[in-house]
């Protein structure tokens, strides 16, 4: 008897598609207004201002002065209008009234350095509370601990304010709707924000209509987004870590970033993704370590942008390209270990790969020269249905997904235009700036790895990662 494996599979494939709705990567989606300036909510002076034991001395200093506030706890909250530096020796703890941000910044060229501050788990959403919130030009904020507070940081329109050293712990046991973002930034030209730690907030950093900055060495977790991003444009960021949020990094509306030397890691769940891109333009990422995610790279209505030496493994999408995104070129990267190394959403793209090392490559190199002698195939009718059908996830390894294999075979009418690696490399790139996968801060092993060496010797970098550990350190969070 002929069985005819088109009717076969989507017999089985269509009941489940149809019946089941499932939740859309939501990262993307942002109705607050675009570029357009939000409402004035500067905070002013308060009954909490005026019992703080340091608003006196603030507000006897003169411009340019320095404040030195010893060891101890302070409660109010502090109005600082005048250019100041303030320096904490002991680490001195600001205990904020829960009503207002803690410490308010109204001036050009404020310093300040060395303080815990206690949010008191209070303010508003709607009037941006904050620990530190900042409103005047090149503030610079350094070794500060903030906790217990809607924002951690809230930059607005704070031209060239540097951020550094400093810790931002969210409300634990809040939900992330009903906080706001470790650091805060609109409007805001010429930042630097380096060497900072974020946990537990809403994003980790959110950043509208801020641009020509420099985002260095810093570490979020825990978070909703680790890099919520939007019309911000000629900003680079190197040297970070984003894990364990429904996505690393979700980048909008934005043009000429740089992206180097990044760990994207341990985004799961249905819809989380690694490093997302929409409408994006003109983007350079090279170096970055993208692992262990749902989807590792995620690109729609994005143009000209260059993906170079990345290591892209363990996730169950590589990567997943609408076909509204044009022109880009994926060279030089690793892709080791993942389930597929391509969704793509509609019947074509443009894409061009080349000379990228592909784990499931089977091919051969008879001359030796580093390259397989046949181009390789990225994706199969499956992976096409998966992109364009999310819920065909839910049966991608069933009895449909082999029929649909089988019909592709017996019936080339099925398969999509092909996407080629048309110089695919038989061994893995030279990728030795790729960032090592960090450490646990718990139980002294790596959250998720069971193995990652790099062979400098040989010029090879490669990964394996364990699924499984990772899960389950990350619920443990």
């Amino acid at each position: 008897m002929r069985v005819n494996f088109t009717l076969l599979a989507f017999a089985i494939c269509t009941p489940t598609l149809i019946t089941l709705t499932l939740p859309q990567f939501a990262a993307a989606q942002d109705t607050t207004g675009h570029t357009e300036a939000p409402p004035s909510r500067l905070e002013r002076r308060g009954p909490a201002i005026d019992a703080s034991p340091l608003q006196a001395r603030i507000d006897a200093a003169q411009p340019g002065d320095r404040i030195d506030v010893a060891a101890g706890t302070y409660t109010g909250d502090l109005y600082i209008d005048r250019p100041l530096t303030l320096v904490g020796h002991g680490r001195p703890k600001l205990v904020g009234s829960g009503h207002r941000s803690v410490v308010m910044i109204r001036a050009d060229h404020v310093t300040f350095d060395g303080f815990d501050i206690d949010g008191q788990l209070g303010g508003s959403l709607s009037d941006d509370t904050a620990g530190i919130h900042v409103s005047g030009h090149a503030a610079v904020i350094v070794r500060c601990r903030i906790e217990r507070s809607l924002f951690g940081v809230y930059l607005y329109a704070a031209d060239d304010t540097v951020i550094d050293a400093t810790t931002i712990t969210g409300i634990l046991g809040k939900d992330p709707g009903e906080q706001g973002s470790g650091i805060h930034s609109w409007n805001t030209k010429r930042f630097r924000l380096t060497g900072n730690t974020i946990r537990y907030s809403r994003d980790g950093f959110y950043l509208q209509s801020s641009s020509d900055g420099f985002v260095l060495n810093n570490r979020v977790s825990d978070v909703r987004y680790g890099l919520h991003y939007m019309f911000s444009d000629r900003n680079a960021f190197e040297d970070n870590v984003f894990e364990r949020g429904a996505a690393g990094a979700a980048l909008m509306y934005s043009k000429d970033l740089t992206f180097r030397r990044n760990s994207f890691l341990h985004s799961r769940g249905f819809g989380s993704v690694g490093l997302l891109l929409r409408a994006c333009d003109n983007v350079l990422a090279e170096d970055n370590l993208i692992a262990d995610n749902a989807r590792g790279l995620f690109l729609e209505g994005s143009t000209l942008n260059v993906f170079r030496g990345n290591l892209i493994a363990e996730s169950d999408a590589a990567l997943v390209i609408y076909d509204s995104s044009l022109k880009n070129r994926f060279e030089g990267n690793a892709f080791i270990g993942n389930l597929t190394p391509l969704r793509l959403s509609g019947r074509r793209t443009d894409t061009v790969f080349d000379r990228n090392y592909w784990s499931d490559d089977t091919g051969l190199d008879l001359d030796g020269d580093g390259v397989r002698d046949d181009p390789y195939r990225l994706s199969n009718v499956f992976d096409h249905l998966r992109g364009n059908l999310s819920a065909a996830d839910l049966v991608s390894r069933g009895l449909g997904a082999r029929a649909l294999s089988a019909a592709e075979r017996g019936f080339p009418v099925l398969r999509p235009i092909p996407v080629l690696d048309a110089h695919p490399l038989a061994r893995p790139p030279v990728l030795s700036r790729v960032p090592a996968p960090p450490r646990a801060e718990r139980g002294g092993a790596g959250v998720g790895f069971l193995a990652a060496s790099a062979i400098g010797a040989f010029g090879m970098a490669t990964l394996t990662l364990g699924r499984r550990l990772g899960r389950r350190n990350a619920e443990a969070a």
